[in-house]
This record gives structure tokens, C-alpha cells and sequence, in this order.
């Protein structure tokens, strides 16, 4: 089955918002890389998702004027089969990637990047009710600790445990960095 990567929202704007920290970073930036590296070699294609959103003024991270919407540093130097950019959670919305896929032959993907259940959940979801196969790869993905309605935190370890929960099974196949790349064919 034909496999594409797709690095979701690995940008510098996530690092001039109030909640980041570098906690899980190291081991974040391992397995994406790892992940990249290994498509890269195997032939896979690998797409690029930035996300830009209002307003467009420099003060706000995610704007192009801000100069952030770029690659993370730490992230593995590649060279994208396309990159698009979003402005809603889906990388399915908007931006011509479901049509890039249709035209490359693409059947399933290969979800990584950041957050792991803002955008990278809800572009699985989407993906899969298209009738892509998804390989959602967790330790490829990032989030960060949120705080509930009650006030109390939720730590990041389960809000990805939550996000594997609710897709495995239902709307993605839970792998590896390993399995992903077992399974990924060019």
C-alpha cells in the first residue's frame, strides 16, 4: 500500500507560546527524526503541514509576518514531496493535500508531528473517514501539559495516552516509530 509521512505543525511558533517547555522535546525530535530519516532512505514521501492563522500581524506566532512559521530547529533537514499550510486542526481542510494524495496514489499515512491531539488527531480522524489508512505513530508526536475545565492539570503523558485510546482501532493502526517504517511501502 502506497505511504506518505506527513509532518504536521513541527514549527518554531510553538516555542513562543506561554506553555511550552522543552521537557519532552529531546525525545519528541528522536523519533521524528528517526521517522523521517527512515522514509527518506525507504523511498516514502514525506509532506511537510505548517500552520498560519490570524491575525496577520508579527506579534502573533503562528502568523507568516511573525517569521516562526518555519522548521523547528532540531528538526531532521528534509526534502518535502509538497508542503502545505493550514489554518484550521485538519491538514485535510483547505489546503489541496487530499487531492495531492488522490493524484500520488497515497492509501495511507503516516501521522507525526505536533500536537498529538489537537492537529495531528483530528487530521487522523479526517483521514480516515476519507478512507485513508492511518498509522498514527504516538512517540512521533508532541503535546503539552493542559489545564482542564476543574483547573487541575492534564499532563501531557495522558493526553497522548487519551488521543491512542480513542483513535486505536477505530479511526488509526498505533505504531512504532519501528512498525510505521516496517509497514510503509514507497
Amino acid at each position: 500500500m502506497k505511504t506518505c509521512l506527513i509532518v504536521i505543525d513541527v514549527q518554531e511558533s510553538f516555542r513562543h507560546r506561554p506553555y511550552f517547555t522543552e521537557h519532552d522535546m529531546p525525545a519528541y525530535l528522536d523519533a521524528q527524526n528517526t521517522l523521517i530519516d527512515g522514509c527518506v532512505a525507504r523511498g516514502v514521501q514525506v509532506v511537510r503541514i505548517f500552520h498560519s492563522d490570524g491575525p496577520e500581524v508579527q506579534a502573533n506566532a503562528f502568523s507568516q509576518l511573525s517569521g516562526h512559521v518555519r522548521p523547528l530547529q532540531g528538526l531532521a533537514a528534509f526534502e518535502a514531496a509538497a508542503t502545505f499550510t493550514k489554518s484550521r486542526h485538519s491538514a485535510l481542510v483547505g489546503t489541496g493535500l487530499s487531492v495531492w494524495l488522490t493524484q500520488h496514489g497515497i492509501q495511507r499515512l503516516i501521522v507525526s508531528g505536533i500536537r498529538t491531539e489537537q492537529c495531528c488527531e483530528t487530521t487522523t480522524r479526517h483521514a480516515s473517514d476519507l478512507g485513508f489508512a492511518v498509522d498514527f505513530v504516538t512517540d512521533a508526536t508532541l503535546t503539552w501539559d493542559m489545564q482542564q475545565p476543574d483547573g487541575r492539570t492534564l499532563a501531557a503523558a495522558d493526553i497522548k495516552v487519551r488521543t491512542a485510546t480513542v483513535l486505536q482501532d477505530r479511526f488509526a493502526t498505533l505504531c512504532t516509530v519501528a512498525q510505521a517504517l516496517e509497514r510503509a511501502a514507497p
